[in-house]
């Protein structure tokens, strides 16, 4: 079947679901909605829009036409037999518009809270995949066809067989502020911890994409393409998986556990995706954590047991070719 997978460009994603999807036999086409136009576009994307934005001076105005004018006119380029639309909701009713009537599904990896997305505009865009399991029982009660979707691992992204092993905690991710109290609690108790990301670094360029003048106290390295990320987990004694204010479960979950890496999970609620304590280590407390990065550090053997098992049933049901079949299966109730 001609697929058009209409995705934002975060970390890549698309390229993993699009392949997931030519696996099964699907001619598949991308286009990502938020592409700027590399580093010229991106800076004046910044500028025009970002930067207003952090000052108070606007909301990203013109964004969501834009981005609706573009996916537009890839339909009409690509002629779709069916569309898969990976969170879209900065794209107007032209767009969707644009796909009425064809086999259709939208996945989103957001609480609905944090997009522009609200219940009556989700009703007449047809079948939902969501990953909070929160919106998905909102949606079942204002009758929208939904259907909870957790989020997955890219098995065909595969670690370095040259992998090795470093003597510290990673974590991958934005800094927000319950995440630097956690690293800054184990740095402060001699755990040794690394952080990568823009938000972490100390680097000039970053500083200058984050509009900020200092940096933490943490040891910490720049941004990370995501096979790299996928090496750096895979690597550490142990990484850090760190959700805050969100009832999904994000990306990591899958990625710490499908590349063999020890997953340190801040909440206990991962049964029925993964076994606390064999497969995943959550942890509740300072004291908690603490202690586990220790153990982590100094007992490798027990380490190397949990890698294991979490990759082993991250390869079994966690991955997107297991995602996208339901997704297929979401378009056919059209």
């Amino acid at each position: 079947m001609r697929l058009l997978l209409v995705s934002p460009g975060f970390h890549g994603y698309h390229a993993s679901i699009a392949a997931a999807f030519m696996a099964r036999g699907h001619d598949v086409t991308t286009h990502v909605y938020d592409d700027n136009g590399g580093m010229v576009g991106r800076a004046w994307h910044q500028l025009r829009h970002q930067l207003p934005h952090k000052v108070g001076a606007g909301r990203h105005r013109g964004l969501g036409r834009e981005a609706t004018e573009r996916a537009v006119a890839a339909v009409a380029d690509v002629r779709p037999e069916a569309v898969v639309v990976v969170k879209g909701d900065t794209l107007g009713s032209d767009f969707w518009e644009s796909i009425g009537g064809l086999p259709r599904v939208t996945w989103l990896y957001d609480e609905v809270r944090r997009t522009r997305w609200t219940i009556e505009r989700l009703a007449g865009i047809g079948p939902i995949a969501t990953y909070s399991t929160l919106d998905d029982v909102d949606f079942d009660a204002a009758a929208l066809d939904t259907r909870h979707l957790p989020l997955a691992y890219d098995h065909r992204l595969v670690p370095s067989p040259t992998i090795r092993r470093t003597p510290d905690v990673s974590f991958i991710g934005a800094r927000y502020p319950t995440r630097e109290q956690v690293l800054t609690l184990l740095h402060d108790q001699g755990v040794p911890v690394r952080a990568y990301g823009r938000d972490w670094s100390s680097h000039p360029v970053d500083r200058l994409r984050t509009w900020r003048l200092n940096t933490p106290d943490i040891p910490a390295g720049r941004d990370l393409a995501r096979a790299t990320a996928y090496d750096v987990m895979a690597a550490s004694a142990a990484t850090l998986n760190l959700h805050g204010d969100q009832d999904g479960f994000t990306m990591r979950t899958f990625e710490a556990a499908g590349v063999g890496g020890v997953e340190l999970l801040d909440r206990s609620d991962v049964e029925g995706l993964y076994e606390p304590g064999r497969e995943v280590l959550t942890w509740t407390t300072p004291e908690e954590l603490t202690d586990i990065c220790r153990r982590a550090l100094a007992e490798p053997e027990w380490a190397d047991a949990i890698r294991a098992a979490a990759r082993s049933r991250t390869l079994a049901q966690h991955t997107f070719d297991h995602r996208v079949a339901v997704l297929e299966d979401a378009w056919d109730t059209v």
